[in-house]
């Protein structure tokens, strides 16, 4: 399996789980807000902070922000086309963005919705592209976003196993330098009963790419199991406050959420270790203290058989164990013995 490599970060089985917060359009549409957003994801531990890289032109038709469709449930009285225009970064902006999380030494990238905008995050040397779940079947955007040969980390919200047997075969063959799949479950917030975490070996096995896992649920119960399942990429919408306004901060992961997400998924990692059963040494040592021996419970004189009925096991485990019984019951004993002695393999003829 081919790995991803972002920023120098190398991604995928055996590697600890790359942490990105994804802050979306959850700065409001301030770049003050979107600076401490990214310096918070930072503090918290997060290998990257991820925006949403989209226009009013770009992402909703004209006939669609006539309609006045509602994508959420309280619009805070906005139009549809007002909600976008306030959610989404100029090109300055973008470029600010970026400026500031190079100085931080935070790696910045982007799901881009269009050609001009995958052109833009280029332009700002984003060591990779993200591909949201609503695109999977864009086509002509994933064939130009190949093309420019970096990693691309495509979510898989909304799409069949076919769907993206095909957007893989379009990356691949176009030229994408490698990409990873996240499985991901386009509800927000997403109960834990339509999550289907079992999904993440099976598109493992599948398509023998990393894999990760794109989060909307609440809490960080289910992305520290899609760790234990083998996602080798974490996204968590992540916010300051899950109580401002806006399209997805209800969702999302806040400081503390996210710098204890960071920790226990390293936690979960280490604690997977290696499918090869083996008993480490610290163990072996235990085996002394915490396994039984042989002691008998009567007294018995030399020459007198050894029989099962006249032992016990108990604590230590340095001699006689009792999965050694069938070789030691028989034999006749070369000294006395009293109640609770331990029994050595010498005493026995």
């Amino acid at each position: 399996m081919e790995h991803l490599i972002i920023d120098g970060r190398r991604i995928g089985p055996s590697e600890p789980p790359y942490i990105i917060a994804e802050i979306g359009s959850n700065h409001n549409g301030d770049l003050s807000l979107a600076k401490r957003l990214v310096a918070a994801a930072k503090d918290c531990g997060a290998d990257a902070v991820k925006f949403q890289s989209w226009s009013t032109e770009s992402l909703i038709s004209a006939a669609e922000y006539e309609r006045n469709t509602r994508y959420i449930g309280d619009t805070g009285g906005l139009t549809l086309e007002q909600q976008v225009r306030r959610y989404e970064l100029s090109c300055s902006q973008h470029y600010e963005i970026a400026s500031y999380c190079r100085e931080l030494d935070v790696t910045f990238f982007s799901s881009c919705f269009s050609r001009r905008e995958a052109d833009m995050l280029d332009s700002l040397g984003v060591p990779a592209f993200k591909i949201a779940s609503m695109d999977v079947n864009h086509l002509p955007l994933l064939e130009y976003v190949a093309r420019k040969g970096k990693p691309v980390i495509l979510s898989s919200g909304l799409a069949t196993l076919g769907e993206i047997e095909r957007a893989l075969d379009v990356l691949g063959t176009r030229g994408a330098d490698s990409v990873a799949v996240l499985h991901c479950v386009s509800i927000y917030p997403s109960p834990p009963e339509t999550i289907d975490l079992l999904n993440i070996p099976t598109l493992r096995a599948a398509f023998n790419v990393p894999v990760g896992y794109s989060d909307h649920s609440l809490g960080n119960a289910v992305p520290l199991a899609a760790v234990a399942l083998g996602a080798c990429i974490i996204e968590k919408h992540f916010t300051l406050d899950k109580r401002m306004d806006g399209w997805d901060h209800g969702i999302s992961a806040d400081p503390n959420d996210l710098a204890q997400l960071v920790q226990d998924s390293r936690a979960v990692f280490a604690a997977l270790g290696s499918p090869v059963r083996t008993v480490r040494p610290e163990q072996l040592e235990k085996r002394r203290s915490f396994r039984r021996r042989m002691v008998v419970t009567r007294a018995l004189p030399a020459g007198e058989l050894l029989l099962p009925e006249d032992v016990e096991f108990k604590r230590p485990g340095t001699g006689i164990g009792p999965d050694e019984l069938p070789y030691a019951a028989g034999r006749p004993l070369k000294r006395d013995l009293q109640a609770e002695d331990e029994v050595e393999w010498a005493d026995l003829g």
